[in-house]
């Protein structure tokens, strides 16, 4: 079957320096080990006509979201400073549309749907009408992190009825807890998110 076309998404999620680089702030173990995988994916979905998409978490300085406010996470990703940039090695086209979530200091895990932290409303990002708009019906999801963000985002999109597929080699789990990054993936499995593989020559 052709991965890409016309009708395809690639939804690159949430591959950032605070994720992606050692240095980050909540770096991912082998987060930059996938990047030349999630390219060869971003170039096959540009040249087979299918849309490509980025995901960031954009947070303020202070949200119920960070360790120091309230919650669970390190300070990461915050809008316009280093962490937040996208990592300098993803070969992203300047046209593809970045999502930005969190941005009002939301819980963005997912690309579609953020939370507020506080009353727990679930506000939706732009990324499903952009979708829409675009007439794709199958998406493939890449990036970071396996067990929180590349997760809800997948499981999202099979509830919002896209046809969805993860590539396992192009993404990287947080492992908070030993295991976090294997049952995630039984969890999309069970939801119905086909487990596919990239082909790199």
């Amino acid at each position: 079957m052709q991965r890409y076309g016309p009708g395809t998404a690639l939804i690159v999620v949430d591959v950032q320096n605070d994720f992606a680089d050692p240095a980050g702030s909540l770096s991912v173990p082998g987060g930059e080990a996938i990047i030349a995988r999630v390219n060869h994916e971003i170039e096959m979905a540009g040249n087979n006509l299918a849309l490509v998409v980025a995901t960031q978490d954009w947070h303020p300085a202070s949200t119920p979201h960070f360790a120091k406010d309230g919650g669970i996470w390190p300070v990461h990703c915050v809008a316009g400073t280093w962490g937040a940039e996208l990592h300098p090695d993803l070969a992203l086209p300047e046209v593809a549309p970045r999502v930005r979530k969190g941005a009002n200091g939301e819980d963005g895990y997912s690309g579609f749907t953020m939370r507020d932290p506080v009353t727990g409303e679930t506000i939706a990002t732009d990324l499903e009408a952009r979708l829409r708009d675009a007439g794709v019906e199958r998406v493939v999801v890449v990036g970071l992190a396996t067990d929180y963000c590349v997760k809800a985002t997948a499981l999202d999109a099979r509830r919002l009825g896209f046809e969805t597929h993860v590539l396992t080699d192009a993404i990287a789990a947080v492992d908070l807890e030993p295991g976090d990054g294997a049952r995630a993936l039984d969890e999309m499995d069970a939801a119905g998110v086909g487990m596919w593989r990239t082909v790199m020559r």
